[in-house]
């Protein structure tokens, strides 16, 4: 069924889902053939009869014949409960991949209406144009979106259960589906797609759906990394090419070339918070993977531009960067070849024969030189993921790190290469080109306007400025100011930062200028060609040859870091060889592209060469900038070791007062606080063997330290102290100056609705700190970020007690910030399911509170989310478009605040009386604990291998130990899905009988943010079954408290969806959304099996608690079920 997340809408008739059904039919039918071969005729016609009984029983329900539907689905339970594991466990497996390719047909149908509509209403092109109409400014949209900012930041939380070869799979069968959609195939192609689906459809019934072991961090961090590799690295592009366009249409400007209106960060092999597993060893690993990976992207683009830059007309200054680049080869060579003869005179020729490296490839020798084609993709293919360093292809988690010796010989060998010898060229009049000839560098080459001097050029308007007839592109390009760099060896080939910068937000020509350019004369272009002419040299060639040389050698020092070399790497910044940031990479892209467009080529560089830069911009050289969390109490249990230490007393004992004035007047001081020959505990190292990681890596490579479970502004300064401390202590170890510049923003994260509701005035104290206010301004342009959590805060008071507590926090937060002059950037910690603040991204931003998003917006994307809506790159540039959109309108036109005073008093009441009601079963009910506990699969949970942190914080039989993950997941498997909408029918039932029903009726009308909370509410009682659920109950459920427990619990969920229908005037649920109620109805019959089956494993487990075939059986369903759910945790 649709997800609580899915951003497309299925309000049109049922008529328009006959296609999906179709798609769902064809890859039904293929996996039927399959199954036949695979597990027999007898078995498939036992599945065959399963499904048929499920379809019947729903389909009488449907139709309100409740007496056959009960008999039905009976007999079906009957059936599967007496069944043997040899039979359960394939049947299990086909449901599970039934729903899987209904997932599939599904995401596609999706993608083939939106192309068949053609307009989207949350395209940047409709919203652009909506906002224009509405009295918008060109110039303010243009702006906006130039200046706006949004980070999205993937997290490892555990609630991926298909393995990434299934994904992998998954997307392959996605890709052939689209084929098969083309009209303009012929008999013999289509039949080809449909044997390419019979075998993706086949291997994806050999391939084993288990995880056999728990994927540690560092995995889950590859994991990451290949949804970058395998679809944000072509969806990115595409959206900015997508964004510019719309952009050109309505303001007549493009997006700048530098413009990263969305960029992305990651928690895996830094959250650290409940998760041992995760050491400063760690991060510093995922660090160098993510960088090394972004090495390897770059690498293979500039291969392919490498191939396709063959033209030899090039701007003055890519000559002089190719003339000097061919220089410092030359004296490279001349110097491995003195210590080739020099070794020669020592070594006995065999011993020469001996050197050779893998691959028949010599010392010295370029790899891949002979060869330059690259082989290119089509959109609709899906690239087998990339093998990082370390990682074992057989699926193992930790494997010894090698470095590659051919890529490390490589990268020391100059990739550049001229056609012609250095003295064979020559230039236009038939002279020798001197090498040291003085060509005026790039920066130099910027008129007063702002306009590259050799660009100037208009056809009709004469010659260019100081009497040079200058060819090129005529127009002006805003913002560029006039960049005159002294001209000196290297001048061209290292470029001031500033320079490049500048030139990175110019736009790139606008559509007059390509005309102007267009239409010169057949004299002008051929004068022109003739001034960029280099005959016999490819100028291009050699600059990104320099370029791959510096790419292999950064990746080659990131090999260095995974074998833990850290010194070094420290010791070695600064130097030519290799790229510490991404504009010391984008210097000589943009070089080559504004040469394109000078001399002609303007077409050539608008393609792979401006995605490469987009990319560039977008990525960095970290990929993903890593967060780091951890729990507050850590820091707190680190300080009171130094303050007991040092004879200061407990630093957990003193008051708020005493630690804030204490903490800063350490903050104050250069001297270092902690000795270095201080006594510490393993879990004191670790924090401060953490910061010292931090300060090394530094903000090249890391974003943010988030403080979860924050509650006083001592905690954040207590982080900033460590930092400071951590760059002390890396400072002396290097024999350098400490760069308290370098420190990371240290964000409080908000969680329970207590702390929730405090954050205001914790956020207040800290603005009002003498040091912290400095440091803010001075550090972090007097940004601040603040987080919020949803999932803890949902299951501390209940989903719509927590909603409304956040909303507050927002409000709160925003209103104390503007106050102190400070801009703030809220960082929403939202799960995948509604339970723990997950729903629609477009419906979450536009009911956030009025204020809260002034184009700056950071979220967190989870577990199967990241898969859901970044896995395949249209999906994910679909995302990112809407991500855009609904910041921009957020921002420009942001909700209005409640209408009435009495609509926050109703909230107010329906946020306490939701709470109590959840507490009141959840932390109060004597009874609840062991109720959870045999009704629901929580404990079975830590066998599925999802997640390298442990389910539960602290041991303990309690819901406070228990994470909000596997919380949520166990209460999705048996359908009941308790912690997303417990307590709300209690709310809203007694406001209706105060007789608030119609202002709650005019709340859901107008009020956006308590039409979304409803509306996410009722998807989910949609996706509940109370006959499943109490199932769960007969067979698992042994004493009477408890089986009353769940009687009653069924009877609020009745009463809940009644109060909702009240509320929203829906006769049933779903009513306005007969497409979304159809998706449901189509899932269930395969899931509705798949939960019996769970049921009676479950029950034969626990009686037999060490039968593997058990457990294993146990792990099938739970995929199956949270495959049709759609939603794990």
């Amino acid at each position: 069924m649709t997800d609580s997340t899915d951003d497309y809408n299925f309000q049109s008739s049922e008529i328009s889902l006959a296609p999906l059904i179709e798609d769902c039919n064809l890859l039904g039918s293929l996996l039927d053939d399959a199954l036949k071969s695979e597990v027999g005729t007898e078995l498939f016609s036992k599945v065959e009869r399963v499904r048929a009984l499920a379809q019947c029983a729903a389909q009488l329900a449907t139709k309100h014949d409740g007496g056959a539907s009960r008999m039905l689905s009976q007999r079906m339970a009957d059936e599967l409960m007496n069944m043997s594991l040899d039979e359960a466990m394939p049947l299990t497996r086909a449901l599970g991949h039934y729903l899987g390719l209904t997932s599939i047909a599904e995401l596609h149908h999706r993608l083939r209406r939106a192309r068949q509509e053609g307009k989207n209403p949350k395209s940047c092109d409709e919203v652009f144009e909506r906002l224009i109409t509405e009295g918008t400014h060109p110039d303010d949209l243009y702006h906006e979106v130039t200046h706006q900012s949004v980070e999205i930041v993937l997290t490892a939380h555990p609630t991926q259960v298909n393995r990434r070869t299934l994904q992998y799979k998954h997307s392959k069968i996605a890709a052939l589906l689209q084929q098969h959609d083309r009209p303009d195939l012929t008999a013999e192609e289509r039949d080809t797609v449909l044997q390419d689906l019979v075998r993706e459809i086949t291997a994806l019934w050999q391939t084993d759906e288990l995880r056999r072991e728990r994927p540690t961090p560092i995995d889950e961090a590859r994991g990451g990394l290949h949804v970058v590799e395998q679809s944000l690295w072509a969806a990115v592009p595409a959206f900015l090419r997508r964004l510019s366009a719309a952009l050109k249409k309505h303001t007549g400007r493009e997006l700048p070339l530098n413009a990263t209106p969305i960029k992305f960060g990651s928690w895996m092999g830094g959250d650290r918070d409940g998760n041992p597993n995760v050491t400063a060893k760690t991060t510093h690993h995922v660090v160098a993977l993510s960088r090394w990976m972004a090495a390897d992207l770059y690498l293979r683009e500039v291969d392919v531009l490498r191939f396709e830059l063959s033209m030899s007309n090039c701007s003055d200054t890519v000559w002089q960067m190719a003339t000097e680049i061919m220089e410092d080869n030359r004296a490279r060579e001349d110097t491995q070849d003195a210590a080739a003869q020099k070794l020669h005179m020592f070594t006995h020729p065999k011993d020469s024969e001996a050197s050779k490296l893998p691959d028949g490839m010599v010392l010295g020798t370029r790899p891949g030189a002979a060869d330059e084609s690259v082989a290119l993709t089509s959109e609709a293919s899906v690239q087998v993921p990339h093998e990082l360093p370390g990682q074992d292809p057989e699926g193992g988690s930790e494997v010894n790190f090698a470095v590659d010796e051919d890529s490390s010989s490589a990268a020391a060998t100059p990739r550049g290469d001229l056609s012609t010898s250095f003295s064979e060229q020559v230039s236009l009049d038939g002279q020798p080109h001197s090498p040291h000839a003085q060509v005026p560098a790039l920066g130099s080459q910027v008129a007063a306007d702002g306009t590259p001097a050799a660009m100037r050029w208009i056809p009709g308007e004469g010659s260019g400025a100081e009497g040079q007839s200058g060819v090129g592109l005529g127009g002006s390009w805003q913002d560029l100011q006039a960049l005159r760099q002294q001209s000196t060896r290297h001048n061209a080939l290292q470029m001031n930062t500033a320079a490049s910068a500048r030139l990175a937000e110019v736009e790139p020509p606008s559509g007059a200028e390509r005309r102007r350019f267009m239409s010169r004369t057949t004299t002008e272009a051929l004068k022109e060609a003739r001034q960029h002419q280099r005959k016999g040299a490819h100028p291009y060639r050699v600059v990104l040859g320099e370029v791959r040389r510096k790419l292999m050698n950064t990746r080659s020092r990131m090999e260095e870091m995974l074998q833990g070399n850290l010194d070094g790497i420290i010791a070695a910044e600064g130097s030519d060889e290799w790229y510490a940031s991404e504009e010391e990479l984008a210097q000589p892209l943009l070089a080559v592209y504004w040469s394109l467009w000078e001399c002609g080529g303007g077409t050539i560089a608008d393609g792979r060469l401006l995605d490469l830069i987009r990319r560039v911009y977008s990525f960095g050289m970290s990929l993903l900038k890593l967060d780091l969390r951890q729990e507050s109490t850590r820091h707190a249990e680190t300080l009171d070791a130094i303050t007991t230490y040092l004879g200061y007393g407990s630093y957990k004992a003193w008051d708020e007062d005493t630690k804030c004035e204490w903490i800063t007047r350490e903050l104050e001081t250069r001297r270092p606080l902690i000795p270095l020959n201080m006594p510490m505990t393993d879990e004191v190292r670790e924090v401060l063997d953490t910061f010292r990681v931090a300060a090394r890596l530094g903000t090249s490579s890391l974003a943010a330290y988030v403080i979860s479970m924050s509650r006083a502004a001592s905690d954040v300064l207590a982080v900033e102290l460590l930092q400071k401390e951590a760059r002390l202590m890396v400072a002396a170890e290097t024999g350098k100056v400490p760069d308290h510049t370098n420190s990371l923003r240290v964000v409080p994260l908000f969680e329970t609705l207590d702390d929730l509701d405090a954050s205001g005035e914790v956020m207040a104290r800290l603005f009002n700190n003498r040091w912290y206010r400095a440091h803010l301004r001075s550090v972090h342009d007097n940004h601040q970020e603040v987080m919020l959590g949803y999932s803890d805060s949902g299951k501390d008071a209940g989903r719509l007690a927590a909603n409304w507590a956040l909303y507050r926090a927002q409000g709160s937060l925003v209103r104390i910030s503007k106050s102190c002059g400070v801009k703030l950037n809220l960082f929403h910690g939202r799960g995948g399911t509604v339970g723990r603040g997950g729903g629609p991204t477009y419906l979450a931003i536009q009911s956030q509170a009025p204020g809260s998003v002034e184009g700056m917006f950071r979220i967190t994307e989870q577990g199967e989310m990241v898969q859901a809506k970044f896995g395949i790159p249209v999906v994910a540039a679909n995302q990112l478009e809407i991500y855009t959109t609904a910041v921009l309108l957020a921002s420009m036109k942001p909700p209005s605040n409640p209408r009435e005073e009495a609509w926050v008093a109703n909230m107010d009441a329906l946020g306490d009386l939701s709470c109590n009601a959840y507490r009141s079963i959840v932390f109060e009910h004597p009874h609840f604990i062991s109720y959870f506990t045999a009704a629901t699969p929580e404990s079975e949970l830590g066998n599925l291998n999802i997640g390298s942190r442990p389910a539960r914080r602290k041991t303990g039989a309690s819901v406070h130990n228990l994470r909000a993950i596997p919380w949520i997941f166990a209460w999705t498997q048996t359908r009941l899905i308790l912690p997303s909408w417990l307590g709300v029918g209690d709310a809203l039932n007694q406001l209706i009988r105060d007789g608030k029903k119609s202002e709650l009726q005019k709340m859901y009308e107008e009020w956006p943010f308590f039409a979304a909370t409803i509306d996410l509410i009722e998807m989910i009682l949609a996706k509940a079954d109370m006959r499943i659920s109490g199932l769960y109950d007969d067979v698992l459920v042994d004493d009477a408290q408890g089986k009353k427990l769940g009687s009653e619990l069924r009877q609020k969920f009745t009463d809940t969806v009644r109060a909702i229908c009240e509320v929203t005037g829906h006769s049933r649920l779903l009513e306005t959304n007969p497409s979304l109620r159809c998706l449901i109805e189509m899932r269930n019959p395969y899931i509705d099996p798949i939960n019996i089956l769970q049921v009676e494993i479950l029950r034969r487990a626990r009686a037999d608690p060490r039968n593997p075939r058990l457990r294993e059986a146990l792990l099938i369903t739970i995929n199956g079920i949270a495959a049709g759910m759609r939603n794990t945790g």
